[in-house]
């Protein structure tokens, strides 16, 4: 039936029209100077030409997407379509044209006797001209019923919830004190949960209840109900269960029933505080040391400017160079990586963020957050200065167009900025062992971080893609905000932590997927794993003694099933691409390693329904072979259809392809396990919940690259042993100034008997 529905996409017109429309065209404008512009977001202007575009044609029947009833059809979000890898790098290297410049765009046909999800390719831009259907791999079609939510029907939703309460306004006013009848402050709020059913069509969603106070994750009300939005006639849905405090309830009348007869065991929440409410940022309680916190701590500075520049989306650091781009879907995205004017990565990009959970209510035990579903990259709201990002930083905007009638500005949703890493690159201190020395030198710590931020809901991530000078780069996101925690029974504590007195914090599991498109030395790479096994050999300096010693243990991969390294099992603690046809002065083959930083576990057994939609969570890691029809591990359509997903991630290592000097792809899961506990109120902290990769040269260069930098400290004495008299070199001021220590640096430098 789902492949039947591909030939409905486009209304059932001819599918010849599917592929092209043609308008006129005025023609195209200037290229942009710099080529990482290929990459670059759509502006504004090109936004509002793709929906104009679209909105004009009769075929489409589109309709605004604000107000209107659901069964219509939409244009729910509109994107940069990047340009195919073999296009781009003959652009990039000189040997090829510009490629054309497209958008992708997502349509929901709901106004149709089968509705479906169509998803097109708009250009060519400034001033689209045509659009073809884009599929997935496989020719899957996207059902009506694995759309994200929208805005409209999140209001319809909101309606259909109130109108069903209204014979538990009794109850919920009693209890908690708040209702969601003709309320005006003390109202009822609902976070809601998913998958949204059991099965492939359904739309059933369990809804928690909660009082709308600042933090309102933390105020559920010990209600949860389910309510079924499945028709896209909102006069059809109902409510179909509920559960009140560890009991399920059949329906609202049995509910209002039990309460009305006195035989409901009722769950009184306290009157929350018109101040230091627990769920709020305000000071409450002093530090014992009494130190003070009412002054400004330390700050970043650039005594003498920034060292790093932005042009567009270009952005360059030392040796370093790259495109960027914040996807609406899926957040931060890398391309054109390089090193030295090489090419280190093609693509670098976040692809899904799940939070999988467990509890004892309903709403608990169906949670399993897919955070691509809910377009994560689109959640990237402002960053604060001197607190999400240094005041120095350089604070970028972002527009997206996703479920709105134009481009919407998102002020400071990306900032750049140079950190001091707190710790030396490169330090030594040559003692001569009589309390002198024979020379120091050290490097300063620094690295520039690329940051944006998802605030999906509840939860925080801030997303970092790190430079530092020595060829290394780091991905890495933060959790924080708030958790998704429930209402406390009992019978919750097998699943999580009692945080406050009508609190639980859910068990849950973090994992985060990446896409590492390495191009080592150029496209065609190779995977090996290495590690250290021991050997039990004749001394042969000391007759009939023996030796035990660590040997290295090299294992090619050369196939994809071969390349998979399985969440639950021990990982090779080196992971090695390389090119087999380019080696350094050394005689080593050029290679960066890919260096893991998670405590990742399982989140489902394997094939268990949901488990279906993230099966890129299996794996540590995967190598695959690169494909155009690969472009992404997971979809916006997986939070919705789990089971039945458009993309399966296990069908791009089927096939068992080879591995060996081809164009590579590494799949990257990193994540941890979070068991709540009291001290995550009010939020989830930074430190020790940060997980990440680091891709680190491997015998790629002939020494480490950061010796181009200028910014080392040498001190050798002048008259040794003594060390009176000391030569200092600096390639940088002598000072860096006052914004950081007015007096120039100095050094002594000995060890002497006081």
């Amino acid at each position: 039936m789902r492949r039947r529905q591909r030939r409905m996409w486009l209304l059932g017109l001819p599918w010849a029209l599917a592929l092209l429309v043609t308008m006129a065209s005025s023609g195209p404008s200037a290229d942009p100077p710099d080529p990482a512009s290929i990459f670059a977001d759509l502006s504004p202007e090109e936004l509002r030409a793709v929906r104009t575009f679209l909105m004009g044609r009769p075929e489409l029947g589109l309709s605004p997407s604000q107000g209107g009833p659901l069964a219509k059809n939409s244009l729910f979000l509109v994107e940069l379509l990047p340009p195919k890898k073999r296009s781009a790098l003959r652009f990039l290297e000189h040997v090829g044209a510009r490629p054309r410049r497209e958008a992708r765009a997502i349509i929901f046909f709901g106004a149709q006797a089968e509705p479906n999800i169509t998803e097109l390719a708009v250009g060519p831009l400034p001033r689209p001209s045509s659009y073809r259907v884009l599929g997935f791999k496989g020719g899957r079609a996207v059902p009506f019923s694995a759309r994200p939510m929208t805005r409209l029907e999140y209001e319809l939703l909101y309606e259909a919830l109130v109108a069903a309460m209204a014979p538990l306004e009794p109850l919920l006013r009693e209890v908690t004190g708040f209702g969601f009848q003709n309320c005006s402050e003390r109202c009822l709020t609902f976070s809601d949960i998913a998958p949204r059913g059991l099965g492939p069509g359904e739309r059933r969603t369990w809804l928690v209840i909660q009082r709308f106070v600042e933090g309102y994750f933390l105020h559920p009300a010990g209600l949860e109900v389910l309510l079924d939005h499945q028709d896209p006639d909102p006069r059809r849905w109902a409510v179909r269960q509920l559960w009140y405090n560890g009991r399920y309830f059949a329906s609202v009348r049995e509910l209002a029933e039990s309460h009305a007869r006195g035989t409901l065991p009722l769950a009184r929440l306290p009157e929350p505080p018109a101040r230091h409410l627990f769920s709020s940022y305000e000071p409450r309680g002093r530090f014992a040391s009494g130190t003070p916190t009412e002054v400004h701590g330390a700050k970043v500075c650039e005594p003498q400017g920034r060292r790093y520049r932005l042009r567009g989306n270009r952005l360059e650091y030392g040796g370093w160079s790259l495109a960027f781009r914040l996807r609406s879907s899926a957040g931060l995205q890398l391309f054109d990586v390089r090193f030295g004017g090489e090419r280190v990565a093609y693509e670098l990009s976040v692809q899904e963020a799940i939070a999988f959970y467990g509890g004892h209510s309903p709403a608990a035990m169906q949670t399993k957050y897919m955070d691509a579903g809910w377009a994560m990259g689109a959640s990237s709201y402002e960053l604060a200065r001197g607190v999400d990002c240094p005041e120095t930083a350089t604070f970028l905007d972002a527009h997206h167009l996703l479920d709105a009638d134009g481009p919407v500005r998102f002020r400071h949703a990306l900032c750049v900025f140079e950190l001091p890493t707190g710790v030396p690159l490169r330090r030594h201190f040559d003692s001569d062992f009589q309390g002198g020395f024979h020379f120091y030198a050290g490097l300063e710590g620094r690295a520039l971080v690329l940051r944006t931020t998802s605030t999906v809901y509840n939860y925080d991530y801030i997303w970092d893609f790190l430079l530092y000078p020595n060829g290394v780069l780091e991905a890495k996101v933060h959790a924080t905000g708030y958790i998704h925690a429930t209402f406390y029974t009992p019978e919750g504590r097998r699943y999580g932590s009692r945080v406050h007195s009508h609190l639980l914090g859910n068990i849950h599991t973090h994992l985060v997927h990446y896409k590492v498109d390495l191009d080592v030395a150029g496209s065609g790479n190779s995977f090996e794993t290495m590690d250290i096994r021991f050997e039990n050999i004749s001394n042969p300096w000391s007759a009939g003694a023996r030796v035990v010693q660590p040997w290295l243990h090299r294992e090619p991969r050369r196939r994809e099933r071969e390349a998979v390294l399985p969440l639950g099992r021990p990982a090779p603690r080196y992971l090695l691409f390389s090119n087999p046809r380019r080696r350094n002065r050394w005689g080593h083959r050029r290679t960066f390693r890919l260096q893991l930083s998670s405590h990742a576990g399982p989140v489902l057994p394997r094939g268990w329904r949901e488990e279906r939609g993230v099966t890129w969570a299996r794996y540590h890691l995967a190598v695959t072979r690169r494909h155009e029809n690969e472009p992404s591990s997971s979809s916006i359509y997986t939070q919705n259809d789990p089971w039945d997903p458009p993309v399966t991630f296990e069908n791009f290592i089927r096939d068992n392809e080879t591995i060996e000097d081809q164009d590579l792809v590494a799949w990257v899961t990193v994540g941890f396990l979070h068991v709540p506990h009291a001290e995550d109120i009010p939020n989830t902290a930074t430190p020790g919940n940060a997980v990440g990769f680091f891709l680190r040269p491997f015998n790629f260069f002939n020494e480490d690259p950061s010796v181009a930098s200028r910014a080392p400290v040498i001190v050798r004495p002048l008259d040794p042993p003594s060390c009176s008299r000391l030569e200092i070199r600096r390639w940088t001021p002598p000072s860096p100034g006052a914004c950081v220590h007015p007096e120039p640096f100095t050094y002594n430098g000995t060890y002497r008997l006081v």
